[in-house]
């Protein structure tokens, strides 16, 4: 199986932080953040990883190299300007193939079992639906979210909840979008779900959206006080 990491963003908010160095190399509990998602989706059994660089994305190359260190091989598509979620996306199906596959958001910390990621990525081979999407409680910067749950499809009306940047997709959810193409997900998203098109599940467990320098320390915090040296997913 096949996974994409989504690692192209300026990262603004984690200024100055992301001034020299790429978010997601930044650290949790002594560990780059791309670093913990590699990790477990290999062992989650994606044997192929494709991730989008932009800002300083030869960081990010350098740091992981080919995969062989992982045990997994790695693939770097390059945007010479971001291209947004949907937009990056798009520019890397030619790496990703013609099957489903799972893509992470790099800058954020969970513990969400990427096993069931992988059996999503499974179900949606032998079922209609085109995407499915991990959905979690609103954070306190996001009160409002993104979607509701109607049983196990997603729904754009109803109670919402926050997208995680935890999914599954088939590549024929992109595959309007030229290559090269700047391209939001939400659109996307809100045209397949009112077409019923989109699955769901909602996880209780972590999940940060690290996206400022506030919140990146209270996280390594919080790990440190909880587990002491080694603290992690």
């Amino acid at each position: 199986m096949k996974a994409m990491i989504l690692a192209a963003g300026r990262g603004e908010r984690m200024r100055p932080l992301t001034d020299r160095v790429p978010k997601p190399l930044l650290e949790i509990g002594g560990k780059p953040l791309i670093v913990w998602h590699v990790e477990k989706l290999r062992a989650a059994g994606f044997s192929e990883l494709v991730i989008n660089c932009s800002h300083l994305g030869d960081q990010i190359e350098a740091a992981l190299g080919d995969g062989t260190r992982f045990d997994t091989r790695i693939f770097y598509t390059r945007e010479a300007q971001p291209l947004e979620t949907a937009g990056g996306i798009a520019y890397a199906l030619h790496l990703l193939g013609a099957a489903p596959f799972a893509v992470v958001n790099a800058d954020i910390y969970s513990d969400y079992p990427y096993e069931r990621l992988a059996a999503a990525v499974a179900e949606l081979v032998a079922s209609a639906t085109l995407a499915h999407l991990v959905l979690v409680d609103n954070p306190p910067h996001h009160r409002d979210g993104d979607f509701a749950l109607d049983g196990c499809r997603v729904a754009c009306t109803g109670s919402r909840l926050t997208f995680s940047g935890i999914a599954a997709y088939c590549p024929q959810f992109f595959a309007q979008i030229a290559p090269g193409t700047r391209a939001a997900l939400a659109p996307l998203l809100r045209a397949e779900i009112e077409g019923a098109h989109v699955t769901g599940e909602h996880y209780r467990g972590c999940w940060h959206d690290v996206g400022t320098p506030e919140r990146l320390e209270r996280i390594n915090a919080q790990l440190a006080a909880r587990a002491g040296p080694g603290a992690g997913l």
